[in-house]
């Protein structure tokens, strides 16, 4: 004799039963139409990424100069001016946005590869690996950045995004892992993985199954934090000139404005200053409102069914 479960589910205005992804995601865009500023959020983000992926496309691999509009105010053919050199400072901006988004999508994935997997395991195992697993984090977190990315400096370029984003990732995984094992060490404990553990499953099975989507919401979370941090730490970089300036982004264009543009004494170069600035602050407000919407999507708590 077989006994079958059904779950009510949840139900649609004509009565019919509604798929968890497919209620999911109509609870996103409720969540997401609640607050306009998180419907601004997703399309900062949207216009952000076209710029990364298309915005390249459209110019020339050289971008053209004007040797007869150095500086120039601010028009319909220049919206933000032109540079010291006469090149459209929008241009530079869209083209410097693939280096910069492609780096943080870079370092967001592998720092919280690295911290949720050497977190999970510290946290599920406990014993020996827990020890060793923090001792290794603890190491990592002893790593001084700066002085690092100097000596590399002077073996690698860092022409390519990838590079950069591998560089920073190794860098920054130790946070993510501590508070993984943190959360992971609350998890463990929990009925459910008791239960799981009760039935003889694996750790495989209670790791993908039972502990990951439970994480879910804070892993989420961190992929677009590490991404803020480290478009922060390029463009730092790059500004004090600490990294060869092999590629166009928004670091090198902050740093030519204010060493080699006069961006600071003179008037006429400001728009070149403030274009990478106010890209850098429209992509952070963005994933602010993207992590405020997930905050409340993946919190029971937060959410109004």
């Amino acid at each position: 004799m077989t006994l079958t479960i059904s779950l009510p589910g949840r139900r649609d205005e004509r009565g019919g039963r509604v798929s968890p992804r497919r209620a999911f995601w109509r609870g996103v865009g409720r969540v997401l139409r609640r607050k306009r500023g998180r419907v601004v959020g997703v399309a900062i983000l949207a216009l952000f990424a076209a710029m990364a992926t298309v915005g390249p496309l459209l110019y020339p691999a050289n971008l053209p100069r004007d040797d007869n509009a150095l500086y120039a105010a601010p028009s319909l053919a220049h919206p933000f001016g032109t540079d010291f050199e006469g090149t459209d400072v929008l241009a530079l901006v869209v083209t410097g946005a693939r280096y910069v988004i492609l780096t943080g999508l870079a370092t967001a994935i592998i720092t919280v590869a690295l911290g949720t997997t050497l977190g999970l395991l510290a946290g599920l195992h406990r014993g020996r690996w827990d020890t060793v697993l923090m001792r290794i984090t603890d190491l990592q977190l002893t790593i001084p950045g700066l002085p690092l990315l100097l000596v590399l400096s002077t073996v690698w370029k860092f022409e390519s995004p990838l590079e950069m984003g591998l560089v920073l990732g190794l860098l920054g995984w130790g946070g993510v892992a501590r508070a993984v094992r943190s959360q992971t060490l609350s998890l463990r404990e929990r009925g459910f993985v008791e239960a799981a553990r009760g039935l003889g499953l694996s750790s495989t099975h209670i790791v993908g199954r039972e502990l990951l989507p439970s994480m879910a919401p804070y892993i989420a979370m961190n992929v677009l934090i590490a991404v803020t941090g480290a478009i922060y730490a390029q463009v730092g970089l790059f500004f004090l000139g600490v990294l060869p300036f092999e590629s166009n982004n928004w670091g090198v264009m902050l740093n030519l404005a204010v060493f080699g543009g006069g961006a600071l004494t003179t008037p006429a170069a400001l728009p070149y200053l403030l274009a990478p600035l106010l890209a850098i602050l429209l992509l952070t407000l963005g994933i602010v409102l993207v992590v405020d919407a997930m905050d409340e999507i993946f919190n029971p708590r937060l959410r109004e069914d």
